[in-house]
């Protein structure tokens, strides 16, 4: 099937949102994909916030986009936006990073008046980033979301059925997904 990247945007280790992406990824490895975690918060925050665009961590995860099909990309939302590390780390990647990719964007929040920041804050990026088709995403309250201390995750379940939708979704559009070539060189004019 497709390697799907799972990019948790969340500062905290012990996060819902992190939590619940790797309930996700269960579902999207038991559909027969590869799924390879990218938790934001591992990447140094000396590389992240200092733009180092040359240190091992950033170009190690620019190769982890660059090798996926299709990226999920899940972030807490902070002040009506996604998550500054996600910022961070998505403006070190190249330009069209996500090119010919198929992305999933997740969000969780304390108040439904955060739904909008998936459409409004972080679609715009993804598709300036070269996506080729963003799927439908989803946000989850934080009091859907029940986190255990063994790790595990359970969903309530409105929200579990919403979720595993839009995850079969992505998993079905990853798998109809059509070749696309690389893109072009560019070329700079010559002053002249």
């Amino acid at each position: 099937m497709a390697t799907v990247l799972s990019v948790s945007g969340s500062p905290s280790a012990s996060s819902r949102t992190n939590r619940l992406l790797c309930h996700l990824d269960d579902r999207l490895t038991a559909q027969g994909h590869e799924v390879i975690p990218l938790d934001v918060r591992t990447v140094p925050a000396r590389a992240l916030l200092g733009a180092d665009f040359r240190h091992p961590a950033i170009s190690e995860a620019a190769e982890l986009f660059a090798r996926a099909d299709g990226v999920v990309v899940g972030t807490p939302v902070y002040k009506a936006s996604y998550s500054g590390v996600l910022k961070a780390l998505l403006d070190l990647l190249p330009q069209y990073a996500l090119t010919g990719k198929t992305v999933l964007p997740l969000a969780t929040g304390g108040s439904t008046a955060h739904v909008l920041a998936i459409d409004y804050a972080l679609r715009p990026v993804l598709n300036s980033m070269g996506a080729a088709h963003v799927v439908q995403g989803w946000f989850t309250l934080d009091r859907d979301i029940t986190a255990h201390e063994d790790g595990t995750v359970t969903v309530a379940p409105g929200a579990a059925e919403a979720l595993h939708h839009v995850v079969d979704q992505f998993s079905a559009a990853l798998a109809t997904r059509p070749a696309v070539p690389a893109p072009a060189p560019s070329v700079l004019a010559a002053a002249g």
